[in-house]
């Protein structure tokens, strides 16, 4: 496993500028991860939202708190992402070098 992530990470640092490559495929994704960041808290405002105009009905109170559950654990998952990805990336690619 361990000469197939090598030979990968290699494969790819010959394709283009070593740190460069790195640099992109990084941007690329931490932009990526952005925009569902973006997502997630919009998701959690309209929720919110939901909840404020939900005049006290159940059904839409309900509703509303889930929406927020939902872009909380979104957001979570996000955060997530980003730290795993980065992670990964800087040691497969940063580690073959």
């Amino acid at each position: 496993m361990n000469q197939l992530v090598s030979t990968v990470a290699t494969t790819i640092n010959n394709v283009g500028d070593e740190s460069g490559l790195e640099d992109k495929i990084i941007g690329i994704l931490n932009a990526v991860i952005a925009v569902l960041g973006i997502v997630a808290v919009i998701v959690i405002i309209m929720g919110g939202i939901g909840y404020m105009t939900s005049s006290g009905d159940a059904g839409k109170v309900k509703k509303a708190k889930d929406t927020i559950l939902y872009g909380v654990i979104g957001l979570v998952i996000v955060a997530l992402s980003f730290a795993i990805v980065n992670f990964v990336i800087g040691n497969i690619i940063g580690g073959a070098q």
